[in-house]
């Protein structure tokens, strides 16, 4: 049985509570997952690490259009 089967084969209650705890769980991890990895795990970003992130973000260029 797949996966998308068995969320279909829940209650309309079941997959309504599951619908809501994926999206505070995103919610969460968007809001707060950088407070959560340098609390816990000691995890902060470098210069370095944002300079190497800064290089590797495309550009974007703007280009005039000719009449």
């Amino acid at each position: 049985m797949s996966l998308f089967q068995s969320y279909r084969n829940l209650s309309p209650k079941a997959r309504l509570g599951v619908g809501l705890g994926l999206l505070a769980w995103g919610f969460l991890g968007l809001n707060y997952g950088d407070e959560i990895g340098e609390k816990l795990f000691g995890l902060k970003p470098t210069e370095q690490d944002k300079a190497e992130l800064e290089r590797l973000k495309p550009k974007i260029h703007v280009m005039p259009r000719e009449k």
